[in-house]
């Protein structure tokens, strides 16, 4: 499922293509995908311009004209093909989209004659209609954490939460209620860089007084790089994940755990080897030496 940063990547790909635009026509080819779509889908986008495209969590936002916003998740393998005069050249690491149309579930047609199609093989993407006034209360946003990435993400609050948790800190740091947009890849590389185990109990970061401990700062810095740097290279291209005009993002070259099991460790005082086990049916890859 792509993370945080394939999220954001794809939400800067769409939004020079997006904003001021309005959608002159909506093609809806199925009544569902992962949830079926809202009552009066097509007619309600038609006819709107579009405003902003914004994140929350792994969710893009299409904030509309009419104070509408439109809530989209992509799910295992959901991803946007764009078409039309505006269409980009490709970009490094190009790999042609999809263009089965078998798996084009929607297509929205933009003023000045360029499209955007939802491409969704698995479909268990989704999209929702709510009004920005009641973003908050939409049953898919209501219960998320803060964000991971901007100001929020404090050693202040975080110690505030692990302080209240028995949760080891790799399913402390999935709980999207704690922190919103963390995901498997980022959370593996996250800890190896803090030299902090998977396994070690989230509370033992907060002193008596609830007070962040050293370690929670730096593991606070080091998601805040981890995510910045993942951005910065379009994200990791894993399995279905590509950014909006085809290319593919390379983080994945710089992985210093994920997906390296039995590997050297990346450290260069540490004589270890990069261990995978499982938790809660995620795999999870870290250096039992030099992280504690």
């Amino acid at each position: 499922m792509p993370e945080l940063p394939e999220v954001e990547t794809v939400r800067r790909g769409l939004e020079p293509f997006l904003v001021g635009r309005t959608i002159s026509k909506v093609e809806q080819r199925r009544r569902d995908l992962r949830f079926p779509f809202p009552e009066r889908f097509a007619a309600r986008l038609e006819g709107r311009k579009i405003d902003a495209v914004g994140r929350r969590a792994k969710y893009l936002l299409l904030d509309l004209d009419n104070g509408a916003v439109l809530v989209m998740h992509l799910g295992m393998s959901g991803s946007f093909r764009i078409a039309g005069p505006a269409e980009q050249a490709p970009g490094r690491f190009h790999h042609a989209r999809s263009r089965n149309a078998a798996h084009d579930h929607v297509v929205f047609h933009l003023t000045g004659g360029t499209s955007v199609t939802y491409n969704d093989p698995r479909r268990f993407g989704f999209m929702d209609l709510t009004m920005r006034s009641q973003l908050s209360e939409n049953r898919f946003l209501r219960d998320l954490g803060i964000e991971p990435v901007g100001n929020e993400l404090t050693p202040e609050a975080v110690a505030r939460m692990c302080a209240q948790t028995r949760l080891n800190l790799k399913s402390f740091l999935l709980d999207q209620s704690k922190i919103a947009g963390l995901g498997n890849i980022y959370v593996c590389e996250a800890l190896h860089r803090s030299g902090l185990s998977p396994d070690r109990i989230a509370s033992t970061l907060v002193s008596a007084t609830g007070r962040p401990s050293a370690k929670l700062v730096r593991l606070c810095d080091e998601i805040r790089n981890v995510l910045g740097e993942a951005i910065s290279a379009g994200g990791s291209s894993l399995r279905d994940h590509q950014q909006v005009d085809g290319a593919l993002g390379y983080f994945q070259h710089t992985f210093k755990v994920y997906d390296r099991e039995g590997q050297p460790c990346s450290e260069p005082s540490c004589r270890g080897v990069v261990e995978r086990r499982v938790h809660s049916g995620r795999s999870t890859f870290y250096c039992a030496k030099c992280q504690r």
